[in-house]
Parts: structure tokens; C-alpha cells; sequence
């Protein structure tokens, strides 16, 4: 997790950072996360040191200026090379009965939302009985929760190890009573969902994050 949500919660991310500035914090800094990501999706999280700082780049995110862009391990391979998924979000539970309460969907109800894609692998894998999938690149145009994941199963590929929009959602209640499974690892193939915030941008600066080694690993395991 990047932040902490309610009381007693793990170890997280902003927990590490206060405690590896702790020279900045004591001479006045404050620590703020600009971009989160979900708790299962690797990658650049940038941060401020300061209030100044803070200010000007949350502004900045507020008036969609950063440059954004993911890596994804999908089911399946996509009929285009390039494709825009525009699918406006709301939490499913607001429309009809849903398990999981932090479930999105695409509805027309739903706040503005759009995502480019561009596939730059399809490939087999061998040992999941020649299923395909396709590593594509993902271009949140707006910053709406689970977005990139529930836009993927919208357009019918779904990320693969996501135990919300993969191919079963009781896969998450099941994770959230038992923990990681031989049996989820059958339906799922990875441990957690294969999304990757690869690129980050704003004005002249840029800042690029390789893949993980779960996912580099991915094609051949």
C-alpha cells in the first residue's frame, strides 16, 4: 500500500519514506504523494518534499498535466494495435449488488473516462496450454480508481492477476479469507495484478521505470 487508510493498517509506503527522510522532516519538510497506485501495481510513485512542492505539482496533476503511462500483461490479443477504451466509472455497488464494495464499472452514469492502449507483444505461453496474451502499453487519459483495470476487461483483456476484473472475481474473496493458492495460481497464473507504471512526465522532466522481474519473467515461466 502507498498510504495508510484506516487504523492499524501494514506497513506502507509513505511509512518507509518518513523514515528514510528523516533528516528532511525534522528541518521542516512534509512528505506528500502525488500519484498512488493500487496496492498490487508496481512502479513510479513520484513524491514531494515539501508543501511548496506539493502544492504546485498536485495542481498540476489536478489540471491533467502529467504524462502518464503503464505496462500490462493481458489476457488474450487484441483485433487492433491501437485502441481507446471511453468508458465513463462508477463503483458498481452504487447500480446493482456487488460483493466488493471498491468494484468499478464502466456505466453511463459513471464520471468521464478514457484510456488509450498500444500492443507491443503477443505472445504464447507454454506452460498455461497455449493461451495467448499481449503486453500493451496503457495511457490513462484521466485518473479515475481501478481504471486501466476495469477498461482492460471492458475491452475483453483483462489483466492477468487481477483478482477483481480477471477471469473470476471471487478469486479476490477467496484471496482475502486464505491468502495466495495453488488454486488461485491456476486461474490467475501471477500473484498479483501484471500493471506496471512504466512512465511518468511533466513539462521538461521525464522518469521511466523498468519492467519487474515477475512480469519480464512472465512470457517464458
Amino acid at each position: 500500500m502507498v498510504h495508510p487508510s484506516v487504523p492499524g493498517n501494514p506497513p506502507t509506503l509513505l511509512d518507509g519514506l518518513e523514515a528514510l527522510l528523516v533528516y528532511e522532516l525534522k528541518t521542516g519538510g512534509q512528505l506528500s504523494l502525488i500519484n498512488r497506485l493500487d496496492r498490487e501495481t508496481s512502479g513510479i510513485v513520484l513524491v514531494a518534499k515539501h508543501k511548496k512542492a506539493a502544492r504546485t505539482l498536485s495542481k498540476a496533476m489536478e489540471r491533467r498535466e502529467f504524462r502518464k503511462s503503464y505496462h500490462a500483461i493481458v489476457w488474450g490479443w487484441p483485433e487492433e494495435d491501437e485502441f481507446l477504451v471511453d468508458g465513463p466509472l462508477l463503483r458498481k455497488g452504487d447500480v446493482a449488488e456487488s460483493p466488493i464494495w471498491v468494484k468499478q464499472m464502466v456505466h453511463p452514469d459513471g464520471k468521464e473516462s478514457r484510456t488509450r492502449f498500444r500492443v507491443e507483444r503477443r505472445f504464447e505461453k507454454a506452460s498455461s496450454n497455449g493461451d495467448r496474451f499481449s503486453l500493451v502499453q496503457c495511457f490513462p487519459e484521466t485518473g479515475r480508481m481501478h481504471q486501466i483495470r476495469v477498461h482492460a476487461q471492458h475491452a475483453g483483456h483483462s489483466i492477468v492477476g487481477d483478482k477483481i476484473y480477471g477471469p473470476d472475481e471471487t478469486c479476490y474473496l477467496r484471496f482475502i479469507e486464505t491468502g495466495w493458492t495453488e488454486e488461485l495460481e491456476k486461474t490467475l497464473l501471477l500473484n498479483r495484478q501484471a500493471l506496471h507504471a512504466s512512465g511518468f512526465g511533466w513539462g521538461d522532466q521525464e522518469w521511466s521505470c523498468d519492467l519487474p522481474k515477475d512480469m519480464q519473467d512472465f512470457p517464458g515461466g
